[in-house]
Parts: C-alpha cells; structure tokens; sequence
C-alpha cells in the first residue's frame, strides 16, 4: 500500500524549497503527497532576488487541512513555514483529532536569502503547540540557535547542548543541521535521540547549488517514517539523499541553484522509452 504524507508549508515559487521539495522528495521515496500551502514565498530578479512572503488566509489553510483529511488519517506529516500563528493551531489540531504519528517539524524561523524572521509569537506556538508531539524536529544552526536560546552555534559541542535543549520542549529526536556554516572540512550534524549523540558525516561538496537542501532532508525523514524506517534509519538514509541531490544541484538563475531531488534514483533516466508498458 502506498503510504500517504502531507506537507503544511510555504510554496516557494522558483521550485527548489518548500511544498515543492517537499513533494518531489515525497514521490522519491514512492510516497503519495499531499500539501497544505501556508504562505507564498515570490522573488524579485529586478530587485536582486529580494523574497517576499505573502501568507495565506487561516481560513483557507484549515479548508486544505480538511480536504486533505477527508480520507482519514495520514502516515505522516511534515510542517515547514506556518507563517502564522492560526495555521499552527490548525496543524496542532489536525494532530490531535487524527492521533497522528510520524510528525516532522522542520522549525523554518527564516527564509534563505533573507533576514525576515517569524513573528515572536510564531515561535512561541511553535515550541507551546508542535514541538511537544513532534518524533523529530530538524533545525538548522540559526534555528538550533534561537529554539534552544544559546545564540550563535559554531561547534558540535555547541549543538550537542542546544540538541538538549531542544529536546525539552519535547521533540523525541533532534537533528541539528550544520552544514556549511560550521566551517569543517565534513558535511556534520549532529542526531540526538534524547539519550545519546550521533555524529553524522558526509563530505563537504563545493557547490552554490543547495537551495532546497534542508527542506528535502526534512522531508526526506518524513517519508523514512512514512514507509516504517526507524527514526535513526530514516536521518541516515535522508543524509545520503540529501547528499546525492546536492553533488548533482543544477542552476536555475543567475540567482541560485537547487539541488536535484532526483539524484539518489537517478531519476534522470525514467521515461526513456525503455520501461514497462501499461495498457
């Protein structure tokens, strides 16, 4: 049976972040995708890229969350940009009425590209609403920094305290993304289970093209957890997805490039006129 997974998130109009990896991450693993879009997020070629977040009506969220539920419950759910504080609520609420399992909180604070954060109260009700029934929350440095309120992270020690933190305002698992902004030679993050600490390690690829990167390492776990991996299986098998997907980024402007959600499948090579045929 094909499992089913929804993303309440921000779409991200140039196609590389957001609902959209999160869709084409969701397909990789050969999941069923359904999506909630909390906010658009446009940007400006004239005005040097400048992004704009627009959000999206609560009312119209809960519409999509209601439509996306009328099957019942889901394998898992993902959560990216909320935007606004009703759209968490409606999240948590779906949670709740639907005792769902498998949750990812991928705690976007920021956009990339912009020093925009969420409103205070936004994270508030991220950590009072979604954090205390996530599996595992998947912040980045600046996020690691501001949910576990120990400011700039620039050591794995640094991460293995905020891990900690974080995981008291309830998360069962947390992955702290350092990436490129640690300023290793390695690729690391660091995985707590709420017991012990696993250091994960990739090499570090030199490429600009990685826009999208933490969206689909997100989802990627989600549809780990979806198809029944362990949470420790499904963030190393994400980290390898994730790795292949930005060896092979493209560009996509003068502006960015995105990573290749297709890379690990080598999903470049489907539809070649050489597969199976359906009647």
């Amino acid at each position: 049976m094909i499992k089913k997974i929804v993303t309440v998130a921000g779409s991200d109009s140039s196609g590389g972040a957001g609902l959209q990896a999160d869709l084409k991450t969701f397909q990789e693993y050969g999941t069923f995708g359904f999506s909630a879009v909390t906010s658009i997020v446009t940007m400006d070629p004239a005005e040097n890229w400048s992004h704009t977040v627009t959000p999206i009506a609560p009312e119209l969220v809960e519409k999509q969350l209601k439509t996306i539920f009328a099957g019942g419950k889901l394998d898992a759910i993902k959560t990216g940009m909320l935007g606004t504080v009703d759209a968490i609520e409606a999240t948590r609420k779906v949670i709740d009425d639907f005792q769902m399992d498998n949750i990812v909180i991928d705690p976007v604070i920021a956009c990339k590209g912009t020093s925009e954060l969420l409103q205070p109260e936004n994270v508030a009700a991220m950590k009072r609403l979604l954090l205390p029934k996530a599996t595992i929350t998947t912040p980045n440095l600046v996020e690691a920094g501001i949910l576990s309120e120990l400011g700039d992270l620039t050591s794995i020690e640094q991460m293995k305290q905020a891990a900690k933190k974080i995981a008291l305002l309830g998360p069962q698992h947390v992955v702290v993304k350092g990436g490129h902004r640690l300023g290793l030679d390695k690729a690391v993050d660091v995985y707590y289970d709420g017991q012990q600490f696993t250091i994960l390690e990739n090499e570090l690829i030199p490429t600009d093209y990685n826009h999208g990167a933490g969206c689909t390492f997100a989802a990627a776990i989600t549809a780990g957890l979806a198809k029944g991996y362990s949470v420790e299986k499904s963030v190393t098998l994400a980290k390898a997805f994730v790795a292949a997907a930005i060896k092979q980024g493209i560009k996509i402007n003068p502006y960015l490039g995105h990573v290749w959600h297709g890379a690990y499948n080598h999903a470049e090579n489907r539809m070649n006129g050489k597969g199976a045929t359906y009647e």
